[in-house]
């Protein structure tokens, strides 16, 4: 691991290993701060444009940018000072103002008193005909695959604390403008999703809700996450992060295809052990499948809670997809395999005893 010092040390470096002789590790080093998911498709994709010519002595077929990222940091300082933007901090307010709830997730152990940061990953995948069937669905609701796949999520996570103000955040890439779409640098943003789950709520009515809280929530998403807490200074406990403790997000960044001249590329695939939230699902748009990441702090949760999450999680997706009139707090949660082992398994309570003499043939004798 690399600690970076922001103040001196350079945050992109680019290390070359030579292993065998036509064996090479690349390395990037790049700290958060100056790039985002976004950035890496743009640097992959230029990195493989400029190889190609180069290996053809051919010069650079990169237009010039129109703008650079000094000018988008002038123009966001200038927006975050104007009036335009008064209207969206009023909605933050709104939605945010009251008293925030804290999502009290059953652990594995007690929460320690400062937040942790040691974390753990889980992968899976939704299969190809559950994908399919998530795009076909949201598609005749009139909502994205992000919105249904939240409205699930936000009903286990109601269901695992038994809250029902939930409020989970989410990364946007914050790219409105085309000038700024191939510009590398760090443009996310991040939203706080907060939902009431009623008593009443069918999955299609949540759905409903979730689509508005979306789309309300993209309309106002200039406001940058740290001046919204810096706004609204919420209570603060060392031991929980502010405003929401949960993260949801869907990757949609089309990665190119890794082909170069006389080059086979791959991607090495590293493991983070760190967890900035109590979890974090990351789904990832991949072909016909969607791949899932279960980011979570392993200070609070065991890898075995998180696989049983993962299982309920595709559960309730199959329950929205086929029932989505039943209500949220009905909806069964546990796989076929729990269902045996709880009303099959462990129930099986026959036994034998031993044949043993009546109190009446101890009287005969």
């Amino acid at each position: 691991q690399n600690v970076f010092q922001l103040a001196k040390d350079n945050l992109f470096s680019v290390t070359l290993l030579q292993l065998e002789s036509e064996l090479y590790w690349l390395f990037f080093n790049i700290h958060h701060i100056i790039f985002d998911g976004w950035s890496y498709e743009i640097l992959q994709r230029e990195l493989f444009t400029l190889y190609q010519a180069y290996s053809q002595e051919k010069s650079s077929p990169l237009s010039s940018l129109p703008i650079q990222y000094a000018d988008f940091s002038l123009w966001q300082h200038r927006c975050l000072t104007a009036k335009n933007l008064a209207s969206q901090v009023n909605y933050w307010k709104e939605q945010l103002g009251e008293t925030l709830p804290i999502l009290e997730l059953p652990t594995d152990r007690p929460r320690p008193k400062i937040q942790t940061y040691k974390g753990a990953t889980k992968t899976f995948t939704l299969s190809s005909e559950l994908t399919a069937s998530i795009k076909a669905f949201s598609q005749r609701e009139g909502v994205t695959i992000f919105m249904t796949l939240l409205a699930a999520f936000k009903v286990l996570l109601g269901r695992y604390s038994g809250q029902k103000d939930i409020i989970v955040g989410t990364a946007i890439a914050g790219r409105r403008h085309k000038e700024i779409e191939n510009l590398i640098g760090f443009f996310v943003n991040t939203l706080a999703l907060r939902s009431q789950l009623s008593n009443h709520f069918s999955l299609r009515e949540l759905l409903t809700q979730t689509k508005q809280i979306c789309l309300d929530a993209y309309a106002n998403q200039d406001v940058q996450f740290e001046k919204l807490v810096e706004i609204l200074q919420p209570e603060r406990d060392l031991s929980y992060s502010p405003i929401f403790q949960v993260m949801f997000v869907l990757q949609n960044t089309e990665m190119n295809e890794l082909k170069l001249p006389k080059l086979t590329v791959t991607n090495l695939e590293t493991s983070r052990q760190t967890a900035k939230f109590d979890m974090t699902l990351s789904i990832e748009e991949s072909q016909e499948e969607l791949i899932g990441e279960w980011e979570y702090n392993r200070d609070l949760f065991d890898s075995m809670t998180i696989e049983r999450m993962i299982k309920h999680y595709q559960v309730l997706i199959s329950a929205l997809l086929t029932n989505s009139q039943e209500n949220i707090w009905k909806v069964p949660l546990l796989t076929e395999r729990e269902k045996k082992q709880l009303l099959v398994e462990w129930n099986q309570t026959q036994t034998n005893y031993p044949k043993i003499n009546q109190l009446i043939d101890y009287l005969k004798t």
